[in-house]
């Protein structure tokens, strides 16, 4: 098993893209939806804000915390990622090109925004 830096380099910013992608963003909220309660209270200063509880079933209440642990979901999609790369590349290096490009758009999209 050898990974070279390019390559290491690439999936660690494919396995950032593809996390903030499963835990944060809003395309993919209807993944999240069915492992989580909405839980809606009103600050003293009248806004309301929105928590999300995992759901109270043993599968759902795993999946649940996973989907809210970025640091978690991060190890298995990494993990995913690699085992991916190293077994069957010609399907994943593709992908993993394509987040990686991503990964890197959006750091420097966020870096970009604090100088603006």
């Amino acid at each position: 098993m050898n990974i070279d830096l390019l390559s290491f380099t690439l999936l660690a910013f494919a396995s950032f893209r593809l996390t903030r992608l499963i835990v944060f963003d809003k395309i993919t909220e209807f993944l999240r939806d069915p492992f989580f309660d909405e839980i809606e209270e009103e600050n003293e200063d009248g806004t309301m804000e929105v928590y999300y509880l995992p759901k109270a079933t043993p599968i759902k209440n795993f999946i649940g915390e996973l989907l809210s642990c970025y640091w978690c979901t991060g190890v298995w999609v990494s993990a995913a990622m690699v085992i991916g790369y190293l077994l069957l590349p010609f399907v994943f290096v593709p992908i993993i090109l394509v987040f990686a490009v991503a990964g890197l758009a959006a750091i420097l999209e966020s870096i970009i925004q604090i100088w603006i």
